[in-house]
Protein backbone atom coordinates (compact mmCIF):
# COMPACT_ATOMS: atom_id res chain seq x y z
CA UNK A 1 0.00 0.00 0.00
CA UNK A 2 3.01 2.32 0.40
CA UNK A 3 3.77 5.09 2.85
CA UNK A 4 0.82 6.94 4.31
CA UNK A 5 0.94 10.76 4.48
CA UNK A 6 1.00 10.72 8.29
CA UNK A 7 4.13 8.54 8.16
CA UNK A 8 6.19 11.03 6.11
CA UNK A 9 9.15 12.60 7.89
CA UNK A 10 11.85 15.01 6.73
CA UNK A 11 15.21 13.34 6.10
CA UNK A 12 17.64 13.15 9.00
CA UNK A 13 19.64 16.35 9.36
CA UNK A 14 17.15 18.48 7.45
CA UNK A 15 15.55 20.00 10.56
CA UNK A 16 17.51 21.84 13.26
CA UNK A 17 16.41 22.99 16.66
CA UNK A 18 16.51 26.79 17.05
CA UNK A 19 19.59 28.08 18.87
CA UNK A 20 18.27 29.66 22.09
CA UNK A 21 20.94 32.16 23.04
CA UNK A 22 21.21 34.07 26.28
CA UNK A 23 19.72 31.27 28.39
CA UNK A 24 22.54 30.81 30.87
CA UNK A 25 26.15 29.71 30.69
CA UNK A 26 25.23 26.05 31.00
CA UNK A 27 23.68 26.26 27.53
CA UNK A 28 27.03 27.30 26.01
CA UNK A 29 25.44 30.51 24.65
CA UNK A 30 25.08 32.55 27.82
CA UNK A 31 26.61 35.85 28.98
CA UNK A 32 27.25 37.59 25.64
CA UNK A 33 25.05 35.26 23.59
CA UNK A 34 27.46 35.04 20.64
CA UNK A 35 27.64 38.83 20.20
CA UNK A 36 31.11 39.46 21.56
CA UNK A 37 31.71 42.08 24.23
CA UNK A 38 31.23 45.70 23.14
CA UNK A 39 30.39 47.56 19.96
CA UNK A 40 27.49 48.49 17.75
CA UNK A 41 26.63 44.93 16.86
CA UNK A 42 26.50 43.81 20.47
CA UNK A 43 23.75 46.27 21.40
CA UNK A 44 20.05 45.65 21.24
CA UNK A 45 18.01 47.70 18.83
CA UNK A 46 20.79 48.21 16.28
CA UNK A 47 19.20 49.01 12.97
CA UNK A 48 21.70 48.91 10.12
CA UNK A 49 20.84 48.35 6.50
CA UNK A 50 22.38 45.23 4.93
CA UNK A 51 24.75 47.32 2.77
CA UNK A 52 26.22 49.32 5.69
CA UNK A 53 30.02 49.04 5.76
CA UNK A 54 30.82 50.76 9.05
CA UNK A 55 30.96 54.24 7.58
CA UNK A 56 33.45 53.26 4.87
CA UNK A 57 32.51 54.56 1.43
CA UNK A 58 30.15 51.77 0.36
CA UNK A 59 30.70 49.60 -2.67
CA UNK A 60 27.21 50.37 -3.93
CA UNK A 61 28.24 54.03 -4.25
CA UNK A 62 31.65 53.27 -5.74
CA UNK A 63 30.15 51.46 -8.70
CA UNK A 64 29.20 53.59 -11.68
CA UNK A 65 25.63 54.78 -11.74
CA UNK A 66 23.57 55.36 -14.84
CA UNK A 67 24.79 58.54 -16.43
CA UNK A 68 23.92 60.66 -19.38
CA UNK A 69 20.79 61.30 -21.31
CA UNK A 70 18.46 58.98 -23.15
CA UNK A 71 16.66 60.74 -25.99
CA UNK A 72 13.27 59.09 -26.22
CA UNK A 73 12.56 60.73 -29.60
CA UNK A 74 15.66 59.38 -31.36
CA UNK A 75 14.77 57.17 -34.30
CA UNK A 76 16.87 54.01 -34.65
CA UNK A 77 17.01 52.83 -38.27
CA UNK A 78 17.86 49.41 -39.62
CA UNK A 79 20.61 50.11 -42.15
CA UNK A 80 20.70 48.34 -45.52
CA UNK A 81 23.42 49.05 -48.09
CA UNK A 82 22.83 49.28 -51.84
CA UNK A 83 25.41 46.53 -52.27
CA UNK A 84 23.05 44.20 -50.40
CA UNK A 85 20.21 45.16 -52.75
CA UNK A 86 22.49 44.30 -55.70
CA UNK A 87 23.11 40.80 -54.27
CA UNK A 88 19.58 39.94 -53.13
CA UNK A 89 17.22 41.37 -55.76
CA UNK A 90 16.70 40.86 -59.48
CA UNK A 91 16.62 43.68 -62.00
CA UNK A 92 13.31 45.60 -61.95
CA UNK A 93 12.27 44.28 -58.53
CA UNK A 94 10.37 46.37 -56.01
CA UNK A 95 12.26 46.57 -52.73
CA UNK A 96 10.11 47.22 -49.64
CA UNK A 97 10.79 46.54 -45.94
CA UNK A 98 8.58 43.44 -46.25
CA UNK A 99 10.60 42.22 -49.27
CA UNK A 100 13.84 42.83 -47.35
CA UNK A 101 12.46 40.80 -44.44
CA UNK A 102 11.43 37.99 -46.79
CA UNK A 103 14.91 38.03 -48.38
CA UNK A 104 16.50 37.61 -44.95
CA UNK A 105 18.13 41.05 -44.90
CA UNK A 106 16.08 42.34 -41.95
CA UNK A 107 15.41 40.43 -38.74
CA UNK A 108 12.21 42.34 -37.89
CA UNK A 109 10.00 45.20 -39.05
CA UNK A 110 9.74 47.07 -35.73
CA UNK A 111 12.21 49.81 -36.73
CA UNK A 112 12.25 51.91 -39.90
CA UNK A 113 14.66 51.07 -42.72
CA UNK A 114 17.35 53.39 -44.06
CA UNK A 115 19.16 52.66 -47.32
CA UNK A 116 22.86 53.55 -47.24
CA UNK A 117 25.29 53.99 -50.12
CA UNK A 118 27.97 51.36 -49.45
CA UNK A 119 28.54 49.09 -52.45
CA UNK A 120 27.68 49.32 -56.14
CA UNK A 121 24.30 49.05 -57.84
CA UNK A 122 23.92 48.17 -61.53
CA UNK A 123 20.26 47.01 -61.63
CA UNK A 124 17.27 49.33 -61.88
CA UNK A 125 15.25 48.80 -58.69
CA UNK A 126 12.16 50.44 -57.26
CA UNK A 127 13.16 51.06 -53.65
CA UNK A 128 10.66 52.02 -50.96
CA UNK A 129 12.13 52.75 -47.52
CA UNK A 130 11.73 55.15 -44.63
CA UNK A 131 15.00 57.03 -45.29
CA UNK A 132 17.85 57.22 -47.80
CA UNK A 133 21.34 58.62 -47.61
CA UNK A 134 22.27 61.06 -50.38
CA UNK A 135 24.81 58.57 -51.80
CA UNK A 136 22.26 55.74 -51.85
CA UNK A 137 19.67 57.91 -53.55
CA UNK A 138 22.22 58.94 -56.22
CA UNK A 139 23.33 55.33 -56.87
CA UNK A 140 19.76 53.99 -57.17
CA UNK A 141 18.75 56.77 -59.57
CA UNK A 142 21.99 56.44 -61.57
CA UNK A 143 21.21 52.74 -62.10
CA UNK A 144 17.80 53.67 -63.51
CA UNK A 145 15.79 52.93 -60.38
CA UNK A 146 13.31 55.00 -58.41
CA UNK A 147 13.31 56.09 -54.76
CA UNK A 148 10.15 56.39 -52.63
CA UNK A 149 10.18 57.58 -49.02
CA UNK A 150 7.71 55.75 -46.78
CA UNK A 151 5.72 57.37 -44.01
CA UNK A 152 7.41 60.72 -43.66
CA UNK A 153 8.18 64.02 -45.25
CA UNK A 154 11.05 64.49 -47.69
CA UNK A 155 13.18 66.48 -45.19
CA UNK A 156 13.44 63.61 -42.70
CA UNK A 157 14.59 61.21 -45.41
CA UNK A 158 18.09 62.60 -45.88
Amino acid sequence: MGIMPHELRPPRGAKHRRKRVGRGNASGHGTYAGRGIKGQRSRSGRDLRPTFEGGQFPLSRKLATLRGFNNKWKVYYQPVNVGTLEERFESGATVTPEALRAAGVLKHLREPVKILGDGELTKPLTVRAHAFSAAARAKIEAAGGTVTVLGGDEEAAD
